[in-house]
């Protein structure tokens, strides 16, 4: 392949002053490569491009070059390796000059995920590369990195993505990166063989590039704390994914060491989460007398706490400033309403996508792990396109995708595919995502050429499902995730939920094979569409078949099960209504805990409102009790957590070795928080159309959304008073049109409306409840989402025993005094309770 690259990667040599391959198990320092060159007379430009298999940090006559952090990112390194290209004339002067750069292990020579031995996945050891090009009007000449060049070492004695960072100032070599430095004491490098080709950026190949990493913003911390153990634990409040800048004063040798955490037990900093990463840093000071200043830059931590442990004399909270990183993205989407836990859920969902899209959509910032998880972000894609501009991030990520999937065969579970399982077949949900994302994206953005570029990555994914089906149309066969982490499967057993991995696998399969079709329309390839659609309706009659009651019962009656059959589009119009009002049963037996995970999370409540049952999604959405979305904000998670149950009631932490308190992925419930109870959604991929369609509920008396489409801001907010009145504003961007369905008009009046700012006020009907009383049947209660779950609590406080009790069809329990009667003793409180209860207004009353 063609390049127009004149420079070579470069390495410090094994063995040499300290330095070793990064293949052993032993911490080994950081190289630093260096080099000299003179500039002429009448330079015009100059431009660096930098990259490295591993982790660079550039320096041009004494200073850093450019702002960006941990690069070049992670990417399929074999197949794209991003270069960063920089404007350095300023900093070049007519004469000698200085090159130089500090390189780290990174994903690619560093150990990954929880096998100990997996290192070295890209490279054996740091591989930096660099091209000046100095342009003079009439000629370029090029400064590369190649065998001119010098190695040798300085404070950084040890780096590690998981581990941390060891440094010690007095080992900094003053003036390495400048000119005139005395490196006759350094060895000359190796020059390492890697594909050209594969250098991706402005002057690469034309696939998205994903925005730097940067440093974007300090958190101070809000407590220094005293263990009962006697340690210093440093609060920063927020649960984040980043590292600390300390600034400190001491004799020279003394070593800070600084221990992250993301949760405190029994008043101790607890590491669990991070199983095998040390995710530890030290600083050696150099002394003098002066203050140091100093942070890492080959590492990262997933943390809300950090234990301190050396610090000379007393611990101030302005010697450290939690600094918070990841991928600089432009936030498009913002969220709130009067309920105060909501707000924090949404906040916990932004925290974590922020936390875990550092270079690549990872599943946790914190832990022996940090992988691309296909899955993970499958479900979460809808919110994370509201939420950021992600098109170039998941763009750049979808690229990697299909270079793995067209080098392997297959879609990794993670990508870059850092696991190496031997599962080479199609997985559901997981894999789907190279079709649901693009699809996802498209749907956001609205650009026919985001699914041009994964094309052919698509319709491979779903070629390779088809010959899998059975005769009748059925997926199967094969290993499948199922519906992972069902708060019912086994604590060591996440993907033994309730519902059947191939009843998921199956219903997947009729979303993609839609959305596969719908693609190849919008590409105008009327063949495969048609082809795909018939590959649609022929999965979609299977499942129907298999798993679907003439009348609309699933036979797995599990949450997930109709959730999928719901939002799926798998059942006929009389069938959806059934199945909602079973699901409405299931949500409510389960007292409106959730009983879902990824496969159903995402859907859940989507299906409910969408069936009709808006009271029993707030109902959802609302209950805090274990486990529920709002159980962990009751608990001061400050993110969202891996497990539901991550921290059990009684204060301890779930320990099955595989309990995160920051993944994304079960956050995927803010889509319905933006579309359903903000309502704003796309009526045509891009919101060249908009619907606007919020649903009040819940008690909550107002809610604004806000989302910066590719055409500009769109915000609705409305507000319900005492006196029921409802006010519903809106602000549709220029070149946009919307249909506004307004929530509750007693007319049911949807306006058709141009860009521009409108509003509108009305008195809406108070919805009339029926009178509840003590001799209602129990199953008209049932059917009532808020009346149930207020009255099942009262029994609950008063009668543990019922904390089963279901849908009243119990002939032996008709009604509520008929219970009562059980239980003379206790009846007379437990009848007080009760009828407050049910004297309570509806939910829109």
């Amino acid at each position: 392949m063609s390049h127009p690259w004149k420079a070579s990667f470069i390495a410090a040599p094994a063995g040499a002053n300290g330095l070793a391959t990064g293949r052993g198990t032993e911490p080994v320092p950081a190289p630093y490569l260096r080099r000299e060159f003179t500039v002429g007379p009448g330079l015009r430009s100059a431009t660096l491009h930098v990259t490295a298999l591993g982790l660079v940090e550039a320096y041009l006559n004494g200073s850093r070059v450019g702002d960006e952090v941990l690069a070049p990112g992670w990417t399929s390194y074999r197949h794209r390796l991003v270069v960063s290209s920089h404007d350095v004339t300023g900093a070049l002067a007519e004469g000698v000059n200085a090159l130089g750069v500090v390189l780290g292990e990174g994903w690619a020579v560093g150990r990954l995920t929880w096998e100990g031995g997996r290192r070295a996945l890209w490279a054996g050891r740091p591989a930096g590369f660099l091209q000046l090009d100095l342009d003079y009007g009439d000629r370029v000449d090029v400064v590369g990195s190649g065998a001119d060049w010098r190695a040798g070492t300085g404070a950084i004695l040890a780096d590690g993505i998981y581990d941390g960072e060891t440094y010690d100032a007095r080992r900094h070599p003053d003036g390495w990166d400048q000119p005139g430095f005395d490196d006759s004491g350094w060895s000359p490098v190796d020059v390492i063989e890697h594909d050209l080709g594969a250098l991706t950026g402005p002057t690469g190949p034309t696939a998205p590039t994903a925005p730097p990493i940067r440093r974007i913003e300090e958190v101070a911390p809000v407590e220094i704390l005293t263990t009962p153990a006697g340690r210093t634990v440093v609060d920063f409040g927020q649960n984040l994914a980043g590292w600390v800048r300390l600034t400190v004063r001491g004799d020279a040798g003394t070593t800070v060491t600084l221990r992250h955490a993301e949760i405190m037990i029994g008043g101790e900093a607890d590491f669990r989460t991070n199983r095998t990463a040390l995710a530890t840093d030290r600083y050696t000071l150099r002394g003098g007398g002066d203050p140091e200043t100093w942070e890492p830059r080959f590492t990262f931590h997933g943390f809300r706490y950090v234990e301190v442990d050396g610090w000379p004399g007393n611990l101030d909270a302005d010697a450290l400033r939690a600094v918070v990183v990841h991928s600089d993205l432009r936030r498009t989407g913002w969220f709130e309403t009067s309920n105060e836990l909501v707000n924090q859920l949404h906040r916990n969902v932004v925290w974590s996508m922020r936390g875990n899209f550092v270079g690549v959509p990872t599943d946790c910032p914190q832990r022996d792990e940090r992988l691309g998880w296909t899955g993970d972000l499958n479900a979460f894609a809808p919110t994370a396109a509201f939420l950021y501009d992600v098109r170039d991030l998941l763009g750049a990520w979808l690229a990697d995708l299909a270079a793995e999937q067209g080098e392997k065969g297959y879609v990794p579970l993670v990508v870059p595919d850092a696991l190496g399982m031997p599962v080479t077949t199609p997985t559901a949900l997981w894999g789907d995502v190279a079709v649901s994302l693009p699809w996802a994206l498209y749907q956001e953005y609205g650009d026919p050429d985001i699914l041009a570029r994964q094309y052919v990555s698509m319709t491979a994914f779903i070629d390779s499902i088809e010959g899998l089906l059975d005769e009748r149309g059925l997926w199967n066969s094969g290993f499948q995730l199922g519906d992972w982490l069902d708060p019912d499967a086994p604590p060591t057993n996440p993907a033994g939920g309730k519902t059947n991995a191939y009843l998921v696998a199956t219903a997947y399969l009729c979303r993609t094979t839609g959305e596969l079709a719908q693609a190849a329309d919008v590409l105008g390839r009327a063949d495969d569409a048609a082809r795909y659609w018939a590959l649609h309706q022929r999965v979609r009659a299977a499942f129907r078949d298999e798993w679907v009651t003439p009348t609309g019962l699933v036979a797995n009656d599990s949450v997930t099960a109709y959730a999928l059959a719901i939002c799926f589009d798998i059942l006929d119009a009389a069938q959806q209504a059934r199945a909602g009002g079973r699901l409405a049963e299931l949500v409510t037996k389960a007292e409106h805990r959730i009983s879902t995970g990824f496969a159903g999370t995402p859907l859940v409540t989507h299906a409910l409102s969408r069936t009709g049952h808006l009271d029993t999604a707030y109902a959802l959405l609302l209950q805090t009790d274990c486990p529920s979305f709002l159980y962990p904000v009751t608990q001061g998670a400050t993110t969202i957590w891996e497990r539901w149950d991550a921290v059990t009631p009684d204060g301890s932490l779930q320990d099955t070795s595989m309990t995160s308190l920051n993944h994304y992925a079960l956050g995927a419930v803010a889509d319905w928080l933006h579309r359903v109870v903000g309502g704003v959604a796309p009526a045509e991929p891009g919101y060249r159309r908009l619907r606007i369609a919020p649903q009040p509920g819940g008690g909550l008396t107002h809610a604004t959304v806000a989302h910066d489409t590719p055409h500009g801001r769109v915000r609705v907010a409305w507000r319900h008073t005492a006196d029921d009145r409802m006010t519903v504003e809106v602000t549709i961007p220029g070149g946009t049109t919307a249909d506004v369905v307004l929530p509750h008009h007693p007319d049911g009046l949807t306006a058709h409306v141009d860009a521009g700012e409108h509003r509108w006020e009305y008195r809406i009907p108070r919805s009339v409840r029926p009178e509840y009383t003590l001799d209602t049947p129990l199953k008209v209660l049932f059917h009532d989402a808020r009346t149930w779950a207020v009255v099942h609590a009262t029994l609950r406080r008063h009668l543990p025993q019922f904390g089963a009790a279901d849908s009243g069809t119990e002939p032996s329990l008709p009604n509520l005094r008929t219970l009562l009667g059980y239980f003379p003793e206790q009846a007379p409180a437990i009848e007080h309770d009760l009828l407050a209860v049910l004297a309570a207004p509806s939910a829109n009353g």
